[in-house]
């Protein structure tokens, strides 16, 4: 099979779309066997994929088509000539926005979450309307459908009208050669020269997005633990600025304990598993997540996580967290307060949190990965 996968939503690799590719590419390299695989790359996302230069056929995108409406039309309209032109046998496109209407090959699609279904506002009007709306029609037409959690697929199932057993559920994968635990005190140096962060402190890994990331709840809940406590833990917001960004850094500024907020910016592969293990705790306050990978590269990391259980993290983190309610300040605030409180609980949850990760495996999600290409090729070839 010639196996294509278009990558042009991965927001540089800044998003959890992004992580999503990068790694199922990495791991399908190792595995495709007879298969061939080709990327459409935009051109400046072309560093990104270094690492599969002799071993993918990459077919760059021009730039001018990552404006996000001038992306959808290239797949519409001009993407489809060039699958027949290559001869390609399957597309798997790894989020919903994307989706071909038709196509000369087989179609896969992987969901990641119906968000704009629960967290009202989490994009603008007419990014929630194709979300709502389009999206279903395009999901309804694509031979096969990938959901990174159980969750997902019920709501796709709920919302688009494709049961769950016409689905594949494949969870994400967490790459166990850079998360695993390390040498903490090292860590802790590495992240207090680099982020100034030289006392114990909160992490939160997740793009800056108000309101679907909760932000402005955890900097509350995080004035009344300093306030209640007196102590000196700091809050450390690592990702880069979204949607809402500039109310999450003014609730910041506003705050207080202000000079114990630090914003990291988007945090780099290379420095993440540091970070995770340097901090004392992983706070994850989400309002819905389709699936949720920081707190799981935390947790195999070693760094106990305090998290929401909204949409798939409770399938995904089980019960290796300690459970908060992330619209009530209040059991944020009993949240953070029980954890900076206690290092047995900390170590309790550091030990369950490693157990749970193990479940977490690229190289498996991978082949199932390929197993869902296989069965979109044989469909689509018996239906010609």
């Amino acid at each position: 099979m010639r196996i294509a996968i278009s990558t042009s939503a991965i927001q540089r690799g800044k998003s959890g779309v992004g992580q999503y590719v990068l790694a199922l590419v990495r791991a399908l390299l190792n595995r495709t066997g007879d298969h061939q695989l080709v990327l459409f790359v935009l051109e400046q996302d072309l560093p990104l994929f270094d690492f599969a230069v002799g071993r993918a056929e990459i077919v760059t995108v021009p730039e001018r088509f990552r404006p996000a409406v001038k992306n959808i039309v290239w797949h519409q309209t001009l993407l489809p000539s060039l699958l027949r032109r290559l001869h390609i046998d399957v597309l798997h496109v790894p989020s919903y926005r994307r989706l071909l209407l038709g196509s000369p090959c087989a179609l896969v699609a992987t969901i990641h979450d119906l968000a704009p279904f629960h967290v009202r506002a989490k994009y603008d009007a007419a990014r929630m309307f194709y979300g709502r709306v389009v999206v279903k029609h395009l999901a309804r037409r694509q031979d096969e459908v990938i959901a990174v959690s159980a969750n997902t697929a019920h709501d796709v199932e709920r919302f688009f009208g494709i049961p769950t057993q016409r689905q594949h559920v494949i969870h994400n994968g967490i790459d166990h050669e850079r998360f695993h635990p390390g040498n903490r005190e090292q860590a802790k140096s590495e992240t207090a020269s680099r982020w100034n962060l030289d006392a114990p402190f909160f992490l939160f890994v997740s793009r800056l997005e108000h309101p679907a990331k909760n932000h402005l709840r955890l900097i509350e809940a995080f004035n009344r633990f300093k306030s209640e406590t007196q102590s000196n833990w700091l809050l450390a917001l690592g990702g880069s600025d979204w949607h809402g960004a500039g109310v999450i850094r003014s609730a910041a500024a506003g705050s207080p304990f202000a000079k114990d907020i630090r914003f990291l910016g988007f945090v780099d592969d290379a420095a993440l598993p540091q970070l995770y293990r340097a901090a004392e705790t992983m706070v994850y306050p989400s309002l819905f997540e389709g699936f949720g990978l920081p707190p799981v590269e935390a947790m195999a990391c070693g760094c106990p996580v305090l998290s929401s259980a909204r949409g798939a993290l409770i399938e995904v983190l089980g019960n290796a967290a300690d459970v908060i309610e992330p619209e009530d300040i209040n059991s944020l605030t009993a949240g953070l307060s029980r954890v900076a409180s206690s290092e047995s609980h900390r170590e309790h949850l550091r030990q369950a949190g490693l157990r749970n990760a193990r479940r977490f495996d690229w190289d498996t999600a991978a082949e199932q990965v390929l197993r869902v290409y296989r069965t979109a090729h044989m469909c689509k070839a018996q239906k010609a």
